[in-house]
């Protein structure tokens, strides 16, 4: 395990990394020995940063959802992390180019809870029960920590990404909602556009053949930590597309169908 002196200093390095638009060098690397509790403990830290500078916890994110996605990073399982208050942009947000480092668009659909939900047993179904309403998104990802590392070209893993919140840096939600019971979400599908050319589509069971199903991973991932997702807060249930590269003047449209349209435009 790291030192704790060590995780602050690398949440710091995180934190000015998001502000100033520049990347860190790959904590793997410079780490070798560090495990995922180091990771989620660098994700805390963070957290933590943010908190203290006046931000607020409005949900979570789960990512590495897709089978192909968890082989390629050598896992068995997705990975989390937190959505504060300054992450949720409007639907056909102007987003500035000028503040992201390799940004990247996925389409997802965002759960918004009515009832607190906690582990360790939290089902399929306790999900839906606790769910108001379910509405399309995109999830806007970047990366603070080099995706390549400079010198050797090593891939960062899944022990940088996770340090980095899981890549998330923001999430833009569609204006349609649509009551989980109400539609069988395995078959929600997207097709994202960007400029006008469709890039990617996808099915909603590609996320752990239902998109409930991360949600309740989640719910009993953080149970023995003491966290319970409340009532009110947003959870992205997980991307079922590649990451789709963001360039300045791209405009991303993502059609899901009766879930409705969500859209941004990089500047």
């Amino acid at each position: 395990m790291l030192e704790d002196s060590t995780v602050r200093d690398i949440a710091q390095q995180l934190d000015e990394a998001e502000r100033s638009a520049t990347q860190i060098g790959q904590l793997s690397l410079a780490y070798p020995d560090m495990e995922m509790a180091d990771a989620y403990a660098i994700q805390n830290a963070w957290l933590g940063l943010k908190l203290a500078q006046g931000r607020t916890v409005r949900g979570h994110k789960i990512g590495l959802t897709s089978r192909a996605m968890q082989q390629a990073v050598g896992i068995d399982e997705p990975d989390y992390g937190f959505l504060t208050d300054e992450m949720f942009l409007d639907d056909a947000a102007q987003i500035d180019t000028a503040r992201l480092i390799e940004p990247k668009i996925e389409a997802e659909l965002a759960f918004i809870l009515r009832e607190d939900l906690s582990g360790p047993s939290c089902t399929l179904h306790d999900v839906l029960d606790a769910t108001a309403y379910v509405t399309p998104a995109l999830e806007l990802l970047d990366a603070r920590i080099e995706r390549f590392d400079t010198a050797s070209g090593r891939r960062r893993n899944v022990l940088d990404t996770v340090s980095d919140n899981a890549a998330n840096s923001a999430i833009i939600c569609g204006g349609l909602t649509v009551r989980p019971m109400d539609t069988d979400l395995r078959r929600a599908s997207a097709i994202v556009l960007r400029n006008g050319i469709v890039e990617e589509t996808g099915v909603a069971a590609g996320v752990l053949n239902h998109p409930a199903n991360g949600i309740a991973w989640l719910a009993n991932r953080l149970h023995p930590w003491g966290v319970t997702l409340k009532a009110g807060q947003v959870i992205l249930a997980g991307s079922f597309i590649r990451p789709i590269d963001a360039r300045k003047g791209d405009t991303f449209t993502a059609d899901y169908g009766p879930l409705g349209t969500v859209s941004c435009h990089f500047t």
